[in-house]
């Protein structure tokens, strides 16, 4: 995933900003590993190998902290 794409992306459920935390990249910056965290809907967001999971709870995706 490249990091410009947190320029673009909300969260779903509260449309509030996305705060993201890496904790894996490649050689060219590309973001493979880590998560979007919505502090207002307490929900974190996973990206694994490089694809976030931007689904709310209601629709499969994670479940609020």
């Amino acid at each position: 995933m490249r990091r410009s794409l947190q320029e673009i992306v909300c969260c779903p459920v509260c449309r509030g900003d996305l705060e993201l935390v890496v904790t894996a990249e490649d050689d060219n910056g590309e973001i493979l590993e880590g998560l979007f965290r919505c502090a207002v809907c307490v929900i974190d967001y996973p990206i694994e190998d490089g694809i976030p999971n931007l689904l709310p709870p209601e629709n499969g995706g994670p479940a609020e902290g």
